[in-house]
């Protein structure tokens, strides 16, 4: 790891922008990410029957069932550019149900990076 890394975790709600994203990150230089299944946790207690607003919502909002995390580790002077790509394509993280954005230092990274 020569340069300052950055983890970027993408909790995405609007799975729909996936495929999108993926393609407009590779243009930027983004050479890997890793997704996983996710569900939040109001989405769970709602299923659970615990609060009649989980259950309600579960009606109302059936489209959001299962969100997606995605894992990049970035060079950090790929951040900005990242989270400006993350933001036009999502059509903007300010609304509701779009998605989260956070970033973590890296401080060490093992394992072979890149085939170069």
């Amino acid at each position: 790891m020569n340069k300052p890394m950055q983890l970027l975790i993408l909790v995405l709600n609007k799975v729909e922008c996936l495929d999108y994203l993926f393609e407009e990150l590779i243009q930027i230089g983004v050479k890997g990410a890793t997704v996983v299944d996710s569900k939040g946790m109001a989405r769970i207690v709602g299923e659970e029957g615990h609060s009649i607003f989980g259950s309600l919502r579960m009606l109302v909002d059936s489209d959001t069932e299962s969100s997606k995390m995605v894992f990049m580790a970035v060079n950090d002077d790929l951040v900005e550019a990242v989270r400006a790509t993350v933001d036009r394509v999502l059509g903007g993280l300010h609304k509701p149900d779009t998605g989260v954005l956070i970033g973590l230092p890296i401080s060490f990274f093992d394992g072979k990076v890149d085939k170069e």
